[in-house]
């Protein structure tokens, strides 16, 4: 009875572990947008601002295998500068009873930011408006 009171134990502590990480991760998101709808690119780029504060930052994507194949993202602030492009790249998972592909973005996700100021982000898809993404900056 020990044993399972243990290990029951263990379970709740690690599920709390991963709620609770899970609850950071969304509190330190700064930017986010889901690009579906072409509408939402001018002349094939989509362009947004918004305010950053000085740290550390890293961008996270959930695209699918419609996403685009090259993505490339700006940000330009008043004494900041960033360019990355990114290639998608799937992996494929094999189970002893179907296969499926799990997809990232391949690139430099991390900067630095060195202070507080409007910064302009830039995303071009290369022609591909119509696969979706969605792209997240979390504060590290």
């Amino acid at each position: 009875m020990k044993k399972i009171i243990y290990v029951l134990g263990i379970i709740v502590v690690a599920i709390s572990i991963v709620v609770l990480l899970q609850v950071k991760n969304e509190t330190n998101v700064v930017y986010h947008i889901t690009l579906a709808d072409p509408k939402l690119y001018n002349n094939g780029t989509f362009t947004d601002s918004f305010k950053i504060q000085k740290g550390i930052y890293q961008f996270s994507f959930v695209p699918n295998g419609d996403s685009p194949q090259n993505l490339s993202i700006s940000l330009k602030g008043d004494l900041f500068s960033y360019n990355e492009d990114f290639k998608l790249q799937g992996t494929i998972h094999k189970t002893g009873i179907s296969s499926y592909y799990t997809w990232d973005y391949q690139g430099n996700k991390k900067i630095e930011i060195p202070q507080d100021q409007e910064i302009q982000i830039k995303i071009n898809p290369h022609g591909n408006v119509l696969g979706s993404l969605s792209a997240d900056l979390r504060k590290l």
